[in-house]
């Protein structure tokens, strides 16, 4: 376990089936591997062959890799997320951090210190939402940031907690993290709403968020092809919020994740943000 890992592990999911994010990776593992105290990623079945073996030969804690699986046309990531949380509970660390690997390679490349900072922060609560400043939140497009602005409301509503819940990354100590491979059934990326509302059900558990410059809009590199047709991210992005598909797509994310929220409807409301 590396010393300045903070006894956090990181439980990952990484797809780059092109290799697009692979100079990043090779840039920022080392210095992932040196903040963090182990690493497991769940890897998608067609990730780029060289990424594959960069990870096996860096010692990360590999997930078997898992069917692309979809509920209602939208990724099922509950179940892929539960799957690395519980193996990276394998690394003992006291406590785990989720991140999507190509949120954590920006965040690295970025927002290195902040990304160090937080992570030493994580043991002030069981269960830690990273969310997003207003700028972070406002550089998505807006095929994100107003679909994503709907989930956020409703579990304000449900939660009597104002917070950003759909950057998909999360603190857990070693008893929640236990609790949701567990208890938390939750197949869907609905797990954006089901886990913290879950770990607040459940009683007993400390709760905290904290907003983040780096969990900006990530996706761009991705595709600089694209982004460089367009002549700047601001364009690619408008491109991206003219195509009726996209907001298709998005608003279904957003149905799956408010469906995610029903059994929860009753829990909380009244309690302090």
């Amino acid at each position: 376990m590396s010393e300045s890992g903070n006894g956090v592990a990181l439980a990952t999911t990484y797809h780059d089936p092109r290799g697009v994010l692979y100079p990043q990776l090779q840039r920022h593992l080392p210095f992932l591997q040196d903040i963090f105290g182990g690493i497991a990623a769940n890897v998608s079945p067609d990730l780029h062959p060289p990424t594959l073996e960069l990870l096996r030969s860096s010692g990360v804690d590999l997930v078997q890799q898992v069917r692309n699986i979809e509920r209602d046309g939208v990724p099922a990531l509950g179940q892929v997320r539960r799957a690395v949380i519980a193996q990276a509970l394998s690394l003992d660390t006291p406590f785990v951090m989720y991140c999507d690997g190509d949120r954590v390679l920006h965040w690295a490349e970025r927002y290195p210190d902040e990304l160090a900072a937080v992570i030493k922060e994580l043991p002030a609560a069981d269960f830690t939402v990273l969310g997003r400043t207003p700028r972070a939140f406002a550089s998505h497009p807006r095929i994100q940031s107003e679909t994503e602005a709907i989930i956020n409301q409703l579990y304000a509503t449900i939660s009597g907690r104002n917070w950003d819940i759909t950057a998909a990354a999360r603190g857990l100590s070693r008893a929640v993290a236990q609790a949701i491979v567990d208890d938390c059934a939750d197949n869907s990326i609905g797990v954006d709403a089901a886990w913290p509302l879950f770990v607040q059900a459940r009683g007993g558990f400390t709760m905290r968020t904290v907003a983040t410059e780096g969990l900006e809009f990530e996706t761009a590199t991705q595709y600089p092809d694209a982004v460089a047709t367009a002549g700047s991210e601001e364009a690619w992005k408008a491109g991206l919020d003219a195509d009726p598909n996209h907001w298709v797509f998005r608003l279904n994310v957003a149905r799956v994740e408010v469906q995610s929220m029903v059994p929860y409807q009753r829990v909380a409301s009244g309690q302090p943000t």
